[in-house]
């Protein structure tokens, strides 16, 4: 009797079914015992498969094995599907994705405040001088006015605000105002111990109404020892000094020039200006401005200029001090 064996497939294709025939045709060739290759297969019980995406797990397939051999170990691979597993999902959840992206950034650091406190201070100076040092953080590179007793000179502050400058004092006590862009102001004040009999001249005015100051001491003439001017100090050993205020590369420039006396017997004060294409045919004004014996005074200067025609000429006004000297008299 010839003893037959079943096949246990737990998925029934035609693949296994034929490798299962194969193995037996291979086999029939060496025995001529064999049974007949439809017989082993008639044996096979298919299995209804499963769904698609159902993973399945390969099962090991043992064949009939003859007399005194060992049956050989035929792995049947797990059908190939496109369904991709749970982990993938798991791993690649366009949900979570999308929540991490929308995490909120986290808010920048906040600029601090700056501190736009304006601090000016005075300090007494040689020779009747004022100090002035002005920090105003806020107001880098911008035009204000210095104003001191009628005096008012424009200035720019440096990159970071500050200014440096002096002002000739023409009271005993400096009280001096600071205007800033956008019009805020500053004030303060300095007593000056060497001011006693310091007598101070100016001639102030604004842009292109210019005026130029000149002191003859002792009956010098021009570019003589004697003759004081912005562009010109005499060498006499007992010369006043005249000082060129303001910055001119401002916005409407505030400009001045203030002689200081010096211990000459006599002096002579004359102003002049120049016939100019900005100037001419119309009239400029200024105004002076004498400091002497604790008293200032104050006079407004109306110029009328010629017509164009006399461009480059110099109008010329002499007996200032006396004028003056006179109208505080009275």
């Amino acid at each position: 009797m010839i003893l037959q064996r079943k096949l246990t497939l737990v998925v029934a294709t035609g693949a296994i079914a034929l490798g299962a025939g194969h193995y037996v045709q291979e086999k029939a060739g060496d025995r001529a015992t064999a049974e007949p290759l439809d017989m082993i297969v008639s044996d096979v019980v298919p299995v209804a498969a499963g769904p698609a995406d159902v993973a399945v797990t390969p099962t090991i397939i043992e064949p009939p094995a003859l007399p005194g051999e060992t049956a050989p170990i035929v792995k049947v691979p797990a059908p190939v599907t496109d369904a991709p597993s749970p982990e993938r999902f798991a791993a690649a959840d366009p949900a979570t994705d999308l929540v991490q992206e929308a995490q909120p950034m986290p808010a920048p650091a906040m600029a601090p405040t700056p501190d736009c406190t304006v601090k000016m201070d005075l300090l007494p100076q040689p020779d009747a001088m004022i100090g002035l040092s002005l920090l105003a953080p806020c107001q880098a590179d911008q035009r204000v006015v210095l104003k001191h007793a009628g005096l008012a000179v424009t200035a720019r502050t440096s990159a970071s605000g500050a200014l440096i400058a002096s002002l000739p004092a023409l009271t005993a006590v400096a009280d001096v105002e600071v205007i800033l862009t956008g019009g805020e102001k500053v004030r303060a004040s300095v007593p000056m111990p060497d001011f006693a009999g310091v007598q101070r001249f100016a001639v102030q005015w604004q842009d292109a109404d210019a005026f130029q100051l000149h002191a003859f001491e002792n009956g010098a003439g021009y570019n003589q020892p004697g003759h004081i001017s912005a562009s010109y100090t005499g060498t006499s050993g007992e010369s006043g000094v005249v000082t060129l205020l303001g910055d001119a590369t401002v916005n409407l420039p505030l400009l001045a020039e203030v002689y200081t006396f010096g211990p000459a017997q006599k002096t002579e004060l004359v102003l002049e200006a120049e016939v100019t294409k900005t100037t001419c045919g119309r009239e400029i004004l200024g105004e002076a401005i004498l400091a002497t014996g604790g008293s200032v005074e104050i006079t407004d200067l109306t110029l009328s200029m010629p017509g164009c025609e006399a461009v480059g000429d110099i109008l010329v006004l002499k007996n200032l001090l006396q004028d003056m000297t006179l109208a505080i008299a009275n």
